[in-house]
């Protein structure tokens, strides 16, 4: 097995796992090394200007054609769960909305793989015109043995929040860990196993623009997430001949197919189009240094844009650790109603605005124009403590925010772990104007 990583956002990479097999100076050969065949995989349109075309020259021992055929939609227990947007569940109350961690399943009594361990909680958008996003959660404990998978609908954000994972895709392998996320680009297939015991975490489905690292602005060149500390596979191949199934998602549907042999078979590869994995705990946080309480945007890591400037598809944001030194500031995230909708997610500690139910695992939605802040005993703590810095040690929290309203699904409003009683939260924000008071 050949491991290891290139460094870099964006790049144009290069990798081959035998010598020779990239030609030189030609995309496509009239006879590539080895016997390989010559395919390009493309994320945008082939006319995208040079700064925003993405796409990747494969030379492997078939081509995805030879992969193809004879698709059935699947019919699995567990697979009705994974939604699409635009999608059919009954409207849900407008309500702010909390879920405990979802259980991972015991593997002595249920085999959960990737296929069957995803969860949607939130839909928003059309997968059919490319615009919008869904939020899940998967729980895993088996890997995928002989089955394979890619997403024709969607470029694929998963945050790690428990258990070690590794992505065998067709650019190579990446192993992730909690802390960390990986991003499958749509039409890339993979493997996705878990060697050391089950895993659960979140995956945003991304249906608009490539995720790309936001403009600094003011900020200028550095802090935020670097693009030195992304990291792309190296090439590794497969030549296994066994009878496989290939599962695709498209059109919102999960379809099947059995095929003959491995499609993870690329033996070298250069491009743009690629999988990578990036470590939140490199993310260098800004703040303020004096007062007042920045937007949240400045802790932005990576960004779909849409159409409209400054909005986004989907904006994936995290809160890392991170020193609290604004003097004579409320610390807390305001209390506020935003035209965006908030998908958050707790990968480890404790997040400072909700100390009290919002837990490693879990989900918070605050939907557009829905309020929402710090809960009573947020409030009440950072309305009185002394200012001096201290740091948010042992934290990391996220979010998935997008210009779309975010439709709760039937099987996420009815879980058991919704906290039915989560606006209780703020039941203690008892009156407390005096106008002889100033």
């Amino acid at each position: 097995m050949m491991t290891g990583y290139q460094s870099g956002f964006g790049n144009s990479f290069e990798s081959e796992a035998l010598p020779g097999a990239l030609p030189v100076g030609r995309n496509s050969p009239q006879q590539c090394a080895y016997g390989l065949y010559a395919e390009q995989l493309s994320g945008s349109p082939f006319t995208a200007p040079r700064a925003a075309n993405k796409r990747s020259w494969l030379y492997r021992i078939r081509p995805s054609v030879a992969h193809w055929g004879g698709f059935t939609a699947v019919d699995a227990e567990g697979v009705s769960y994974w939604r699409s947007a635009p999608d059919d569940a009954k409207p849900v109350p407008i309500a702010q909305m909390r879920w405990n961690a979802l259980p991972i399943p015991d593997p002595a009594v249920e085999d959960t793989t990737f296929i069957t361990g995803v969860r949607t909680i939130t839909t928003g958008g059309d997968v059919n015109t490319r615009t919008g996003f869904a939020c899940s959660i998967y729980t895993i404990t088996t890997s995928m043995v002989d089955a394979y998978f890619y997403n024709g609908d969607a470029e694929m954000l998963f945050v790690l929040e428990r258990g070690h994972v590794r992505f065998w895709t067709e650019f190579g392998i990446i192993d992730a860990e909690p802390s960390e996320i990986v991003v499958i680009p749509r039409g890339v297939k993979l493997r996705i196993e878990v060697p050391d015991g089950p895993a659960r975490g979140y995956l945003c489905e991304n249906y608009g623009g490539t995720f790309t690292l936001p403009e600094r602005g003011p900020i200028g060149a550095n802090c935020l997430a670097n693009s030195r500390d992304f990291l792309t596979p190296v090439a590794n191949y497969e030549d296994r001949e066994v009878p496989s199934t290939l599962y695709v998602k498209w059109g919102g549907t999960l379809w099947q197919a059995e095929v003959c042999q491995s499609p993870l078979d690329v033996v070298a590869w250069h491009g743009n189009y690629a999988p990578y994995k990036y470590d939140l705990r490199r993310f260098s946080p800004v703040g303020p240094v004096l007062f007042d309480h920045a937007d949240p945007s400045i802790f932005t890591v990576l960004t779909s844009p849409s159409e409209t400037p400054g909005t986004a598809n989907v904006d994936f944001v995290c809160f890392p650790e991170r020193w609290m030194v604004a003097e004579d500031t409320f610390r807390p995230p305001w209390y506020h109603m935003n035209v965006m909708s908030e998908f958050m997610g707790l990968v480890r500690g404790v997040y400072d605005a909700k100390p009290d139910g919002f837990v490693p695992g879990g989900v918070s939605l605050h939907n557009c124009m829905t309020p929402h802040g710090p809960d009573a005993n947020a409030f009440h703590a950072a309305s009185t403590e002394d200012l001096k810095p201290v740091k948010q040690e042992g934290t990391l929290a996220f979010m998935f925010e997008t210009r779309f309203p975010q439709k709760v699904t039937a099987h996420a409003a009815n879980l058991p772990q919704r906290q039915q009683d989560y606006a209780d939260c703020w039941s203690g924000l008892t009156k407390r104007f005096d106008p002889g008071a100033p």
